[in-house]
């Protein structure tokens, strides 16, 4: 029962994030599009006004006329929209999400013990520490650099040496899901706390100076342009890193940190060339350098790449022990284990080409059942609410164990329990015969 309903609020609040991260994100790219498409007015009553750019569009069957003053007009109405709920929401389900998925399972979710051996409660407090040391240094290069004339470029230069050594760190000290997902909420936690420490209070400053009479100070206009142009380039690289668990293969790659910088770089670009567009340039080079460094990551991350004879001295450190018995799998599944010796591992690869559903109920109790289990032991619930610890279960879920397993890898969860790339073959090709249980 308690993993049914941990489940229900993993898809609410899933949904929730969805839902309140596409207003966001979509309201941010309006603005940015209507910033960049505003032209000046020719009515001399606007520019009387004070109306500095305007734009005529057509919507669902109606006209629509957006005007942007240069500072402000003259006379605030009673009422004004404010575009901030949409970012807190955000972030807020954001990390609800985190804390079920990631933080209350800090041991199994966060902790690769061949990346770096460490408690889960360290785990969690040091992913919580990533988030907020992230947005403090983002902050203190913007407050301190950001306000000088022609700042712009050092500024942006310094984040972008900031997020290359965040990502590095992210992901020499987390399981490589984990580091993607860290890497992505940073950005994030710095997109939604640019709104709420200075876009939203420089704005209400700006209103409070003129509801008192007073000219508002532009210095607040300023900076909350540079924080919302940081944030409409973060965004591409937000979404891919969120995007990411679902695919293995690239936070699975032996230099996960570059692949992340790589795709992240190819958001920023593809940004950049829509940014210029909405100002009617088209430079295409943008695009075209995103496209090579994602067909770089493609074409590096390919089996055909992946799948290169590795050197006899790196042998011992990817080398598993073979199946165990399934009267001591679960003691040692989560164990870290050598090399195994010939004669066993010409019996594991034996039973590889065998295929048999015996062989691979013994893999599945020796690499699976510790998080799929009706008691897991790497688990407080069953990972998901799967349970795999009989022939009827294992036939039940056969298509997600091959899916996950032999398609993507992306179980057992950064392989705690080190399984084979044979005993993989092994399900596969069970699963590809039809996966029978008898």
């Amino acid at each position: 029962m308690e993993a049914y309903i941990l489940d229900w609020l993993n898809l609410l609040l899933r949904w929730l994030h969805v839902i309140t991260a596409i207003a966001w994100i979509g309201s941010s790219f309006y603005f940015v599009w209507l910033d960049n498409s505003l032209v000046q007015p020719t009515d001399p009553e606007l520019k009387e006004k004070g109306v500095g750019g305007e734009l005529w569009a057509v919507h669902g069957g109606g006209f629509y006329n957006p005007q942007k003053y240069l500072l402000a007009p003259r006379q605030l109405p009673e009422h004004l929209h404010w575009f901030y709920w949409e970012s807190y929401s955000t972030w807020l389900s954001g990390f609800a999400l985190f804390s079920l998925l990631y933080l209350f399972n800090a041991n199994v979710f966060l902790v690769d013990r061949n990346v770096f051996d460490m408690s889960g409660s360290m785990a969690g407090g040091t992913a919580v520490a990533f988030l907020v040391f992230n947005w403090l240094i983002y902050d203190a290069i913007c407050s301190s650099i950001g306000d000088r004339p022609n700042a712009d470029r050092l500024v942006n230069i310094l984040v972008g040496l900031q997020v290359v050594v965040s990502v590095w760190a992210a992901c020499h000290l987390f399981s490589g899901r984990a580091a993607f997902l860290i890497s992505g909420a940073s950005l994030a936690t710095i997109m939604s706390a640019n709104v709420l420490v200075w876009i939203i209070p420089g704005q209400r400053k700006m209103v409070a100076s003129m509801r008192a009479g007073q000219a508002p100070d532009p210095i607040h206009g300023k900076r909350g342009k540079q924080r919302s142009v940081h944030n409409t380039y973060f965004t591409l690289p937000v979404l891919f890193a969120m995007l990411s668990n679902h695919y293995s293969m690239t936070y699975s790659a032996p230099h996960n940190w570059l692949v992340l910088l790589m795709i992240m770089a190819a958001g920023a670009l593809i940004r950049q060339f829509f940014v210029l567009r909405h100002k009617g340039v088209y430079n295409w080079w943008y695009p075209g350098v995103a496209v090579a460094l994602l067909l770089a990551v493609a074409v590096g991350l390919s089996p055909m790449m992946r799948d290169k004879p590795v050197p006899a001295a790196l042998h011992h450190k990817e080398a598993a022990a073979p199946v165990a018995p399934a009267a001591t799998a679960a003691a040692e599944g989560a164990a870290k284990t050598d090399a195994a010796p010939a004669p066993a591992a010409a019996a594991a690869a034996a039973a590889a080409a065998a295929g048999g559903f015996a062989q691979v109920q013994q893999v599945i109790e020796a690499r699976c059942i510790q998080c799929h289990s009706a008691k897991p032991t790497l688990m407080p619930v069953p990972g998901k609410g799967v349970l795999l610890d009989s022939k009827e279960h294992i036939s039940q879920h056969a298509q997600q164990i091959y899916q996950q397993a032999v398609v993507q890898k992306s179980m057992p969860l950064g392989n705690m329990t080190n399984i084979t790339d044979d005993e993989r073959a092994m399900i596969g090709k069970w699963f590809e015969a039809g996966a029978a249980v008898n």
